[in-house]
């Protein structure tokens, strides 16, 4: 089959769940979109808030209370969203690409230097009394290895452990202090570390975000040399794009209509929609990428319109602000517009 533009961004959509909001619980969204990032408290609640037809936010922070939602530093090494099971292997399987963060963090300097083995060994036994806080975890740290700041053990520790971070960071409006505390990702699950079935990672990643390539796998990711990964897998059939690139796909994954109805939906900062594939053309204009993208990250949050980067926006005291628009809004789509805030104004307000 060959996929247009169209094509690609509604049938993107549609496996995405944002074509129509589903009756799924929150874990079920997670697990099937492998994760959601969360370097942010707000955007996983968002993430959600736009697929599920209906989203309790508290219902969330129950999740990461009770360890049936982990927050974890695992793919393209930002912290994510998972379910358990992803919690303890996706950060074994992105391990290299937390390695390249040790060699170019500025934060970690000649830390990195630090005997890895002795260094894992003592993050085991400072925290073997139960979770601490990041400050607290440094500190201890540097009094093994005083060659070097308890910030920069501290990030160390971070990058090169499998850690959980801790409720209440990431839960919904905490009260109290949210600073983050860690412990280890084994222990807090209850589930050993291990290296996932990378071909069956492909074909969840080709569910929720296919068809794609494997340059797509690696930028959701961040794990790279995963082509001869992707072409080794007999069992996924070949699409092509209108520049005859190779698509590869699950068999039995749904295709969208090229002019499927997409309505009208807004995002966090770095939605899942965003950060999956080698080029972001399937949901934005090229002309517009550096509206959205600063010199250090997203300038806001982003509203889509007809499937498509249409402006961005900011949660201000529990309101929605529009920022800019990329274009002016038929009445039908401004109508539209102002429901959807209404629905994101009243998960603020929850």
């Amino acid at each position: 089959m060959r996929f247009s533009r169209a094509r690609l961004n509604r049938t993107l959509l549609l496996r995405q769940h944002l074509l129509e909001r589903v009756a799924l619980s929150p874990a079920e969204m997670v697990g099937h979109l492998v994760g959601l990032q969360a370097q942010e408290s707000l955007p996983p609640y968002l993430s959600l808030a736009a697929r599920l037809d209906d989203l309790d936010p508290h219902a969330v922070s129950a999740a990461i209370e009770d360890r049936s939602l982990v927050r974890v530093l695992s793919l393209r090494d930002t912290v994510h969203l998972h379910l358990p099971d992803d919690a303890v292997t996706l950060p074994v399987w992105a391990a290299p690409v937390r390695e390249r963060e040790i060699r170019a963090s500025q934060t970690i300097g000649s830390a990195r230097e630090v005997d890895r083995a002795a260094f894992s060994a003592a993050v085991h036994e400072v925290l073997a009394d139960g979770p601490l806080p990041q400050r607290r975890l440094g500190a201890a740290l540097a009094e093994r290895f005083p060659d070097y700041t308890a910030t920069q053990l501290g990030q160390v520790a971070r990058v090169a452990e499998v850690l959980a971070q801790l409720p209440p960071r990431g839960c919904w409006k905490p009260s109290g202090s949210t600073a983050v505390a860690y412990d280890l990702a084994d222990r807090w699950t209850g589930l050993p570390l291990a290296e996932p079935d990378v071909p069956a990672l492909v074909r969840r990643f080709l569910r929720a975000y296919g068809p794609g390539t494997a340059a797509d796998v690696t930028a959701w990711s961040g794990i790279t040399r995963l082509g001869p990964v992707v072409k080794a897998m007999d069992d996924l059939v070949v699409h092509e794009d209108d520049d005859g690139k190779a698509l590869y796909d699950v068999p039995d994954a749904p295709v969208a209509d090229e002019d499927a109805p997409a309505p009208v939906r807004l995002f966090g900062t770095y939605d899942n929609l965003w950060l999956s594939h080698a080029s972001r053309d399937r949901v934005m204009a090229p002309e517009h990428r550096r509206l959205w993208m600063g010199v250090n990250g997203a300038q806001a949050m982003s509203i889509h319109v007809d499937g498509w980067f249409t402006g961005l926006w900011r949660a201000e005291e529990g309101r929605v602000v529009v920022v800019e628009m990329v274009r002016e809004l038929s009445r039908t789509e401004r109508a539209d517009l102002d429901d959807e805030i209404a629905r994101v104004e009243a998960l603020l307000a929850r």
